[in-house]
């Protein structure tokens, strides 16, 4: 199995999910139904800052000299996230004083390489889908400047997802290990959308979108 086949089995066997996840009703279920420009940032500043502590805490007790060096790349990358958009905020939330998103707290389970390295994948594929509501809300509130820093945070994840599957290609020396890897993608994007549907259905609101 390529790189780009194993995120094509990922997404296929995650694709209601990552539609969903995809879909004007996700910020919502972020936001608890505020869907004012602030909590939207808000929100975000707590995604990047959640992500940038798993893949720190990851790359310290990595084995895998490559993996532990991905890790900490991302981590960097995500911290940078987090400043970019606390920069739009007053009084930038962390993620140490808030709920950690679930996705987050299912990749903080891992402490394998390959289980890791497939759970990295998983929750880019969902950041992609993230980063894609992020810049179409704020283009539609008349935003350009701040569509456009979504839309490079956006461009961050493509590069995340690639570099992800190499090191996937690079550490599953069976297929069992790709097996594995793949289950781990899947429990991640199946948190973050496990969150997704249970925060719509507390404000009464059918998490399936209408098309």
């Amino acid at each position: 199995m390529t790189a780009s086949e194993f995120v094509d089995a990922v997404s296929e066997a995650n694709q209601t999910a990552l539609s969903r996840l995809g879909s004007s009703k996700a910020l919502y279920a972020e936001t608890d139904g505020d869907l004012d420009p602030e909590p939207v940032l808000r929100a975000a500043a707590i995604a990047e800052d959640a992500a940038s502590e798993t893949f720190a805490a990851w790359a310290d007790n990595e084995a895998n000299a490559e993996a532990a060096d991905l890790f900490a790349t991302v981590a960097d990358e995500e911290a940078d996230h987090f400043e970019t958009v606390a920069a739009e905020l007053d009084d930038p939330p962390r993620a140490a004083d808030n709920d950690v998103p679930a996705i987050q707290s299912v990749l903080r389970e891992f402490d394998n390489t390959v289980e890791r390295v497939g759970g990295l994948v998983g929750r880019c594929l969902v950041a992609k889908k993230s980063k894609e509501q992020y810049t179409g809300y704020f283009t539609g509130e008349a935003d350009p400047q701040t569509a456009s820093l979504f839309r490079g945070l956006g461009s961050d994840v493509e590069a995340q997802i690639d570099a992800a599957t190499d090191l996937v290609d690079a550490v599953c020396e069976s297929d069992d290990d790709r097996e594995r890897a793949q289950a781990a993608a899947s429990e991640a994007i199946q948190a973050a959308y496990d969150e997704y549907t249970e925060s719509l259905e507390a404000m009464g609101v059918n998490p399936k979108p209408v098309c």
